[in-house]
């Protein structure tokens, strides 16, 4: 038996640990990633739900007031929100919010985030 023997499969083993290491980093950086897109959906989702209730309460009970620009301003500033109210004038009023959901790696694209509401139209209070 030679005294360098036991160095042989250590040798053909070089660098495995490496490769693993890798490999696992790799699978753990996906996952961050999909876990941080799915927050920015959900951000998003909520954020739609939060511009097109405010729009609809304004527009509920102020019918020439900027209903589209209450919802806005409920939302984040960075988001690049789109609110429309339709039936002002009528019984009861829907607001639809559109948020674009932003993308953690550009190559990816998703559609954008919508979300409606309607309220009925309250007729203020007569003295």
């Amino acid at each position: 038996m030679t005294p360098y023997a036991w160095s042989r499969p250590r040798d053909r083993e070089a660098g495995q640990s490496a490769v693993e290491f890798v490999g696992w980093v790799t699978v753990l950086l996906i996952a961050a990633l999909a876990a941080v897109q799915l927050g920015f959906v959900a951000y998003a989702v909520q954020q739609a739900g939060t511009a097109s209730r405010a729009a609809a309460r304004v527009a509920s009970q102020d019918p020439t007031a900027d209903a589209g620009g209450a919802g806005r301003a409920a939302t984040s500033a960075w988001l690049d929100t789109d609110v429309g109210v339709s039936g002002i004038g009528g019984d009861e009023v829907t607001a639809t919010a559109t948020v674009p959901i932003p993308s953690v790696l550009p190559l990816f694209s998703f559609p954008n985030a919508q979300r409606s509401t309607t309220m009925p139209v309250t007729t203020p209070a007569t003295d």
